[in-house]
């Protein structure tokens, strides 16, 4: 006599995770993944071009800023999305941390002085903290406690890449 299995999407009481299949999880990771590489690029990325962009906008006093307020903007905002994310859910905070990133992006890329730059990339640093903290605590959510070493072991690849 077989016992019955809960429906794809329920929850089992035991370790509240929901009963996903092993290809939706994937799915899951392969798309908070991406939202991780968008931030962790973003880290690095712009020292490459930070000589060019100094030179468009004539900011060499400024540099430094450029790199440190997104890291700080990120650091600071990394407990309150998890806060956030425990009180109101994580789905629909990991999307706004997308849009607040991209918002940033795209008006990081309008900059006309550093000042502009500075702010717009405060702002995509902010949208970065969400991704980061809310994408390792989606895997707590969808991935039983036994298989995220696995799935964070991925998470780390990632900023390797």
């Amino acid at each position: 006599m077989s016992t019955p299995t809960a429906p794809t999407g329920a929850v089992d009481p035991g370790n509240a995770i929901p009963n996903l299949g092993r290809r939706r999880i994937l799915l899951i990771i392969g798309a908070l993944m991406l939202g991780m590489l968008l931030a962790a690029l973003d880290q690095t990325i712009v020292s490459t071009a930070l000589p060019t962009i100094v030179g468009d906008l004539q900011g060499g006093s400024h540099i430094a800023w450029v790199v440190t307020s997104y890291l700080l903007a990120t650091t600071v905002s990394t407990p309150l999305w998890g806060k956030l994310g425990d009180q109101y859910g994580r789905k629909g905070l990991f999307q706004a941390a997308i849009v607040i990133f991209l918002g940033g992006s795209a008006l990081c890329g309008l900059s006309r002085n550093m000042t502009e730059l500075i702010v717009f990339r405060a702002l995509q640093g902010l949208g970065g903290g969400g991704l980061i903290v809310l994408a390792q605590a989606i895997v707590g959510d969808v991935v039983p406690p036994r298989e995220r070493g696995r799935y964070q072991g991925a998470f780390g690849a990632v900023f390797g890449v």
